[in-house]
C-alpha cells in the first residue's frame, strides 16, 4: 500500500446522485464535479445542434446556471446525465426556433457532384462536405434537427431521445426518418 499508514484514501468518487443532492443544498464544489463531468459531451451536442461553438458554449453554460436553480427540484427520476441532456437540447431547440424559419428542401437546389483529386482538393472537398451537411441540417426543422442528432451523431437509444425531447418513441422514429429523408435528398451529390 501506498502512502504513510493510516492515511486516508481517495474513495470512490461520488456518483451523480450524491453530487446532485449535495448541490442542490448549496454545495459548489459537488455542483463543479458535475459540470466538469458532464460539460464536454454536452458542449459536443450543443454543438451538433447549432453548429457553432459560442452559441453551444453559451447553450450549455446558461443550462448549468438553470439546473443549479433548479437542483432543489431534481427528483432523480433519470440520471443527472440524461436531466442534463434535455435542459440542453431544449436550450438548442429555443435557439434553433428563434434564429430563422426553415426553408423548404426545394431552396437547397442542386448539389454539384465532388470531384476526387490530389489530396488538398480533396481536405478541400472534406471542408465542402461538412459546410455542406451543416446547411443541410439547417433544412431541418429543430425538432428533426435534435432527434437525428442525438440518434446518429451520439448513437442514443429512441427511448433515451424520447425521455430527452419529452415526445414518445413514434415521434422520434418518424422525426429521424424524415430527417433521414431530407438529408439523403439535400446531400444526393456526396453518395
Amino acid at each position: 500500500m501506498l502512502g504513510r499508514a493510516g492515511a486516508d484514501l481517495p474513495a470512490d468518487p461520488p456518483d451523480d446522485v450524491l453530487l446532485a443532492v449535495r448541490a442542490g443544498e448549496g454545495d459548489e464544489d459537488a455542483f463543479a464535479v458535475l459540470v466538469q463531468r458532464h460539460a464536454p459531451a454536452l458542449i459536443r451536442l450543443a454543438t451538433r445542434l447549432l453548429g457553432t461553438g459560442s452559441e453551444a458554449e453559451d447553450a450549455v453554460q446558461d443550462a448549468f446556471l438553470s439546473a443549479w436553480r433548479r437542483l432543489p427540484e431534481f427528483q432523480g427520476r433519470s440520471s443527472f446525465g440524461t436531466w442534463m441532456y434535455r435542459i440542453v437540447t431544449n436550450r438548442c431547440l429555443n435557439v434553433l426556433r428563434a434564429r430563422r424559419p426553415v426553408a423548404p428542401l426545394e431552396a437547397a437546389g442542386d448539389l454539384p457532384a465532388a470531384e476526387h483529386t490530389a489530396s488538398p482538393a480533396r481536405i478541400t472537398e472534406a471542408h465542402e462536405a461538412v459546410r455542406e451537411l451543416r446547411d443541410a441540417l439547417d433544412l431541418l426543422s429543430a425538432e428533426q434537427r435534435a432527434c437525428w442528432v442525438l440518434r446518429e451523431l451520439d448513437d442514443r437509444s429512441y427511448e433515451f431521445i424520447s425521455d430527452t425531447v419529452g415526445i414518445s418513441q413514434e415521434a422520434v422514429r418518424a422525426r429521424v426518418f424524415r430527417a433521414r429523408r431530407c438529408l439523403t435528398q439535400a446531400l444526393g451529390a456526396w453518395r
